[in-house]
């Protein structure tokens, strides 16, 4: 490719055709939309383009990910790294009523109630009672409070290196109460109650069609924000979007057809490579057989080809995952996988491996092998994926695999009661740190989606939260991983890159690593 790879933390659009910059109107094509947008609840990647345009926290990313000033105009840390005082800026909400640091104070709060059914609640197990409330103590015990509306103060049990880069992720944004509890389901279904804290607001949300923003009047620094609309189109089929956006009919789309990828980097200053966090991975239940032995979770990880599949399936410049936690966090001056094992996986097949394995399991040649169901949510890409990793459990070990595709709003569900053989999932990070991919499979998390549970992980996970260096915790996250992958609770495919378009006539805009597009600095030149 001759399109330049944006910087890691910058993926922002400077380019202009000159001219007079002025408001406009721009319409954003997505493939993909939630089933609810709670800033509080929801871990689903579809939601984060909503709720990281209409809700801001204590702080925020800016283009080149440092952490800047939102909500909270400045902080202090005390000298032992675990008292934490924000001192709140003059912000309204969307509707005018004013910010309040009580306002945070119920919000984490509620996330940390189990009858809300918040998917990431372990990201506040930091603060002081938090876990403890969560498992039924007292929440008057967590140790957060609003001394005055303008001042809101925490304790963390252990230090944090990267509290602040947490606290950017919607779990720690605030919510209103009387807003939530008036309508707790349906709250952020309806423009009206839909009360955010971001440069943009929700004038309309078209199940099916669109969602449709308009520039939040209230938000502290509306002065900064050019766009007055903004238009978020449903268009689940890249190749359509891509028309779409060669038509004139949209600004931007979120991703194009992996067989464009070639062309596009030569012929359209529109076409963008952007860094993602984010790791692409198949899910084996451990409580499922046949995928409750770890030689067949081993054989079917070893019997796929993953540079092929990103060759020629993907047609991408992703990079072959043998492990969950993607390259590109620093930590104690190395990157998390400098050095990694592969597990016993090769970027290509191994065959003979794998048919052993299988053989030990109880399968030779794939005999006997019992009825196993692939599930995954309606993708063309990943639907294509999925059937060239069934080919090569066919050729290569002798067996058949069913896939069952459902929409989104009706397989996320099914995922969640896990109940499945094997199931397509991934991650993209929620903050620039390992620990947003190992968290979720500590035993009893929210978001640990096959129930794979290992005492000795778990002990690795803790030890590394505790560690008062990052080199320390490193070791320990590393140990961590390292006991996930030798028992194949995975399988994983590639490390993702976001592949996407912008017209050149489009500055200010950038799709952080975390895979969230912003707009709050967008600008059309005319």
């Amino acid at each position: 490719m001759n399109k330049m790879l944006l910087p890691l933390m910058t993926a922002a659009l400077m380019a202009s055709t000159g001219g007079v910059w002025a408001a406009g109107e721009l319409t954003y094509g997505v493939n993909n939309e939630s089933a609810k947008y709670d800033p509080g609840t929801t871990a689903e990647t579809f939601a984060a383009p909503i709720i990281g345009n209409t809700f801001e926290g204590l702080v925020r990313m800016d283009a080149e990910g440092q952490v800047v000033p939102a909500l909270a105009e400045s902080w202090e840390v005390s000298e032992d790294g675990l008292t934490y005082t924000f001192t709140l800026r003059d912000a309204k909400w969307s509707d005018g009523e004013p910010v309040k640091a009580s306002d945070f104070v119920y919000a984490w709060k509620r996330v940390l109630d189990p009858a809300t059914g918040a998917m990431n609640s372990q990201m506040l197990y930091h603060i002081v009672g938090a876990e403890e409330a969560y498992g039924g103590a007292d929440s008057e015990a967590i140790a957060i409070s609003a001394p005055d509306d303008k001042t809101l103060t925490f304790t963390l049990k252990q230090r944090v290196p990267y509290m602040l880069q947490l606290l950017n992720y919607p779990a720690f944004y605030p919510v209103r109460e009387d807003v939530v509890s008036a309508d707790p389901e349906g709250w952020t279904r309806n423009p009206a109650t839909f009360i955010g804290t971001g440069p943009f607001r929700v004038s309309a949300f078209n199940a099916g069609e669109s969602v449709v923003f308009e520039k939040n009047p209230n938000y502290y620094a509306a002065d900064e924000v050019s766009l007055d609309k903004l238009t978020f189109r449903l268009i689940p089929d890249p190749a359509t979007a891509l028309a779409a956006m060669e038509a004139g009919d949209v600004d931007g789309i979120e991703s194009v057809p992996a067989p464009e990828i070639p062309r596009l980097s030569v012929e359209s200053d529109a076409f963008l490579v952007v860094p993602a966090l984010g790791t692409t991975y198949a899910m084996f239940n451990p409580n499922q057989a046949p995928l409750d032995n770890l030689n067949v979770r081993k054989a079917l990880s070893m019997a796929i080809d993953r540079s092929e599949i990103i060759e020629f399936v993907l047609q991408s410049a992703d990079t072959p995952a043998l492990g969950l936690v993607p390259p590109g966090m620093s930590l104690g001056g190395e990157d998390f996988t400098d050095g990694r094992d592969n597990f016993g996986l090769s970027e290509t097949a191994d065959i003979e491996g794998a048919q052993a394995a299988l053989a030990e399991a109880g399968y030779p040649n794939g005999e006997g092998f019992p009825e196993t169901v692939f599930i995954t949510y309606t993708s063309p890409p990943i639907e294509k994926l999925l059937e060239a990793i069934q080919q090569m459990w066919k050729e290569n070990l002798n067996i058949d695999v069913k896939i069952e595709a459902t929409e989104w709003q009706v397989y996320y569900p099914e995922v969640q009661k896990v109940e499945y053989q094997i199931s397509q999932m991934g991650w993209g990070a929620d903050y620039p740190h390992p620990m947003t991919f190992l968290d979720n499979f500590v035993t009893g998390s929210p978001n640990n989606l096959n129930n794979w549970s290992n005492a000795d992980y778990d002990t690795e996970i803790a030890a590394a939260k505790a560690a008062s260096d990052e080199a320390t915790s490193r070791d320990h996250m590393r140990a961590a991983e390292a006991i996930l992958m030798n028992d194949h609770s995975i399988l994983p495919q590639y490390h993702r890159y976001n592949y996407m378009m912008m017209s050149p006539k489009v500055s200010g805009f950038w799709r952080s690593p975390l895979n969230v597009p912003y707009f709050r600095d967008a600008e059309i030149s005319e």
